[in-house]
């Protein structure tokens, strides 16, 4: 009787080892496919790595299976076990697996990627890594800063640099009785000079304009006049310090005032 089961044993364990031969073959040949495949499709890195790790895991975790059924071994059991451990560790990491999910939408949805400048969480930074479970940020003080995927995955994020063109919103306060039209000239002048400035649409983007100017607003310190001026996303910060103080200066050097923000304090003497 024993000899009988040591026979059998010998013989399902003689053809588990040549099932895990050729399974171990056919998960490389797998994994090869898999590799070719996701190089084709232009498969974010980052994404690539995820998916070839969990096609191996799976195709292991089917083989060994597989190869303890041949031996004889109750399956179901293993099954039950596994999924019981499944349940445990995913409420015990609920937090985690959170973030792991919002992971793999970041990565397949891409609503941002390495080098994107955005804004979320009460962060703004340039993007360093995007790992599994957390981004990583570089601020612009260069601060690193670690945001968990869950959260980025269902907030509302800014991404800067999405777009290729962005568009530079200022606003310039002068004081009532400024003669607007020779302020709306100077400030063309400065717009026109900078080769950054966008002076017309853009073939590749509809929404580029070429330069305005124009009053938005009667404020108690005088006519607000707001410039709008497109230019690549790239070149958004040197077009944003070039405005501000071109514009100064050149107006300054008009003849033209800045209103200046004045307090009146009254003093009563006790009688």
């Amino acid at each position: 009787m024993l000899g009988q089961w040591a026979l059998s044993f010998c013989k399902n364990l003689i053809i588990a080892i040549i099932v895990y031969l050729i399974g171990r073959w056919i998960i490389k040949w797998i994994n090869k496919l898999t590799k070719k495949a996701l190089k084709k499709s232009n498969v974010d890195p980052s994404l690539y790595t995820f998916l070839k790790s969990i096609v191996s895991v799976v195709l292991w975790l089917v083989l060994i299976i597989i190869i303890i059924s041949i031996l004889g071994i109750e399956t179901s059991s293993f099954i039950a076990l596994f999924a019981s451990a499944g349940v445990a560790i995913g409420m015990a990491l609920s937090g985690t697996l959170q973030n792991f999910a919002g992971g793999v939408m970041i990565l397949l949805f891409k609503p941002f990627k390495v080098g994107d400048f955005i804004e979320a969480k009460g962060f703004m930074g340039t993007v360093k890594e995007i790992q599994i479970f957390n981004t990583i940020i570089s601020t612009i003080d260069n601060q690193t800063v670690i945001i968990p995927n869950g959260g980025l995955s269902t907030d509302a994020l800014k991404n800067y640099t999405a777009e290729k063109y962005r568009r530079v919103d200022l606003d310039y306060t002068f004081a009532y009785g400024t003669d607007l039209d020779k302020v709306k000239a100077a400030i063309n002048e400065v717009q026109a000079q900078s080769p950054l400035i966008m002076q017309g649409p853009a073939d590749d983007s509809p929404v580029v304009a070429a330069p305005w100017v124009g009053i938005t607003e009667f404020g108690e310190k005088g006519v607000i006049v707001n410039t709008r001026t497109w230019c690549k996303t790239e070149d958004y910060w040197t077009v944003y310090f070039y405005m501000n103080e071109t514009v100064y200066q050149q107006l300054k050097d008009r003849g033209f005032m800045f209103p200046v923000g004045r307090m009146n304090v009254n003093i009563q003497e006790k009688k």
